[in-house]
C-alpha cells in the first residue's frame, strides 16, 4: 500500500522502540544496501550545542551567492518536514522523500531504524541524486554516534559546546566536547569556532591529526562603526551586519567563512558579503509583524538563554515571556540569565512531543523553584498563553516566544 508522506513519518515513529538510539552500525549497514556513495563533491558537517542551524544558513546562502549547487540537511524542522532537506534552496518535495523512504524500507529488512535515522538516510541519497558541488549536514545530536556521521565531511565545524542533552552526552563540557568532536577526521580542516573550546576537542583533534583553525585566534572578528571584519593572515574583509540579529551571529557566519576558505571553494568577496547579508534560519530572534511586538527564539538551553539575555539587555523593552520547554530540559539553567529582564511568564503546554512532552502544571511547579508564583501564569494552550502575553505587554511592549522548536513553531503556524 503506497504511504502518504504523514503516513511514512508516523510509521517511522513506530518502526523502532526508542526515539533515539545513538550509534552508527545499523545506519550504517542500511547505507551499505542501499549502495550509498558521497553525497557530493565537497561535505561540511556542523555540530554544536548552538549556533548549527543558523551556520549552516551562512554556508549555504554563502555558496550559493557563489554559484555552487548546494544541499542543506537540518533538524528539527518547524512547520514540515520537507524544511529538513534543501536542494539550491528548495525544499524536498512529498514525491521525493517517500520514494527515497521505500527504497529505505526495502533494504533495510529487520533492521530498525529510527526518525532521524530514515531521515539521514533520505537526505543522502537525495543529495546524491542531485550532483551537488556542496551538501552542509547539520548534527543532530552530539556527533560522534549521530547519523550524520556515517559521512566522511571534508571538513567540521563545532560552534560551541554547552550543556544539554547530559542524559546521552555526558554531564560536563568535557564530556560533551569528546563527543561533538566524533565528527573530526584525520588530515581535513575543523573549524572550533568558540573562543575557548573544551581540552577534550582540542585533544582529539590533535591525536587524529585533524587541522584545528580555531576563530579568534586562526581567524578574528573585528567589530567596525559599520559592519564588521574577518581576516587571517594574508586575507580580510569587511562585511555587512547578518539580517539575523542575534549577537551570537557573527561568530556563526565567521565560523561558515572560515569553513569555506578551509575547503578552497570559489567563492568570491561578494559571494561572502551577500551571503552573510541574506542568510536566514526562522525562529531565531525572528519578528513577526503586529502590534506587540512579537519576538521567537528556539533558545532551550542554558548557553541559548545567555545569549537571549545579552539580546535582551542591548535592545530593551518592556518583555513578556510566552514559554514553554520540553521534560528533559534544564529550567532553571533557561530560566535564571532571562529572569531579569521578563516581566511575565505565561506557560501553555506542548502537545506534540509524546513523552518528552511536559503538562503546563508541573512546569508552574518546577519554574516556581526560580520565579515569584506573582509573576508565573498557567493555560490551557500555547495559544492562550500567546492571548494573554500580548494582553499584558500592551502596543508598546514585547512578547518573547522561546524555550523549544515545538513552542516557536506552533506561534509560527498560528500566524
Amino acid at each position: 500500500m503506497e504511504r502518504t508522506l504523514e503516513q511514512w513519518l508516523d510509521y517511522q515513529q513506530q518502526v523502532h522502540p526508542r526515539s533515539i538510539d545513538m550509534g552508527l552500525e545499523r545506519v550504517g549497514e542500511v547505507a551499505r544496501r542501499l549502495g550509498l556513495g558521497r553525497p557530493a563533491r565537497r561535505v561540511i558537517t556542523v555540530g554544536g550545542t548552538n549556533g548549527k542551524g543558523s551556520t549552516v544558513a551562512f554556508i549555504e546562502a554563502i555558496a550559493r551567492a557563489a554559484g555552487l549547487k548546494v544541499g542543506a540537511y537540518t533538524s528539527p524542522h518547524l512547520l514540515r518536514y520537507n524544511e529538513r532537506v534543501r536542494i539550491d534552496g528548495a525544499d524536498a518535495g512529498d514525491a521525493a522523500l517517500v520514494a527515497a523512504f521505500e527504497r529505505i524500507e526495502a533494504a533495510r529488512g529487520e533492521t530498525p531504524l529510527t526518525y532521524f535515522e530514515f531521515g539521514t538516510l533520505a537526505a543522502l541519497m537525495l543529495f546524491e541524486a542531485a550532483g551537488l558541488d556542496l551538501a552542509v549536514l547539520e548534527v543532530g545530536l552530539g556527533g560522534r554516534l549521530d547519523a550524520t556521521n556515517i559521512v566522511d565531511p571534508d571538513c567540521a565545524v563545532i560552534t560551541t559546546v554547552d550543556l544539554d542533552h547530559q542524559d546521552y552526552l555526558g554531564d560536563d563540557r568535557e564530556s560533551i566536547g569528546f563527543e561533538k568532536a566524533g565528527i573530526l577526521r584525520a588530515g581535513k580542516p575543523c573549524v572550533l569556532a568558540e573562543k575557548d573550546p573544551p581540552s577534550s576537542v582540542l585533544r582529539h583533534a590533535y591525536a587524529i591529526g585533524a587541522f584545528a583553525i580555531r576563530g579568534y585566534s586562526d581567524y578574528l572578528v573585528d567589530e567596525l562603526d559599520a559592519g564588521w571584519r574577518w581576516r587571517e593572515p594574508g586575507y580580510e574583509i569587511d562585511l555587512p551586519d547578518p539580517a539575523m540579529p542575534a549577537p551570537a551571529q557573527r561568530g556563526n557566519a565567521a565560523a561558515a567563512i572560515a569553513a569555506l576558505r578551509a575547503l578552497d571553494l570559489p567563492v568570491p568577496d561578494q559571494a561572502l558579503r551577500e551571503g552573510v547579508a541574506t542568510a536566514r534560519a526562522p525562529g531565531r530572534l525572528q519578528v513577526l509583524p503586529g502590534s506587540p511586538e512579537m519576538v521567537l527564539d528556539v533558545a532551550h538551553n542554558p548557553q541559548g538563554a545567555r545569549q537571549l539575555a545579552d539580546w535582551l539587555a542591548a535592545n530593551p523593552k518592556p518583555t513578556v515571556a510566552v514559554f514553554s520547554a520540553l521534560a528533559d530540559k534544564d529550567l532553571a539553567g533557561i530560566c535564571r540569565p532571562l529572569a531579569p529582564w521578563l516581566r511575565a511568564w505565561h506557560l501553555g503546554p506542548i502537545t506534540d512531543a509524546g513523552a518528552r512532552g511536559l503538562a503546563v502544571d508541573e512546569l508552574a511547579r518546577r519554574l516556581g523553584d526560580e520565579l515569584p508564583a506573582d509573576i508565573l501564569f498557567a493555560h490551557r494552550s500555547l495559544a492562550d498563553a500567546r492571548h494573554a502575553a500580548a494582553t499584558a505587554a500592551g502596543k508598546d511592549g514585547r512578547v518573547l516566544v522561546f524555550g523549544s522548536f515545538h513552542t516557536v513553531a506552533e506561534a509560527l503556524a498560528s500566524a
